[in-house]
């Protein structure tokens, strides 16, 4: 049987982001139209697409902008 990989194996800037700058929200929102959002103390993050094909390309989209965010921040 294949070993399944982790949260954190599979989104390692998420992760990183989560346990050691901001947070994430995940849904619908009244007061943005993001399904996939991140914030830190200053604010927003990143604001995701309105809606995705599936929880995993929610995921996969914040990966990408965080790992962004780290690297543009020199983080």
């Amino acid at each position: 049987m294949p070993k399944i990989k982790t949260f954190a194996e599979n989104y390692p800037h998420l992760t990183r982001f989560v346990n050691e700058i901001g947070w994430i929200e995940i849904g619908d929102s009244e007061y943005v139209n993001s399904f996939a959002r991140a914030y830190d103390l200053g604010g927003t993050v990143y604001e995701g697409k309105p809606n995705y094909s599936s929880l995993e390309a929610a995921f996969q989209d914040l990966e990408a902008a965080i790992k962004k965010y780290l690297e543009d921040n020199g983080i």
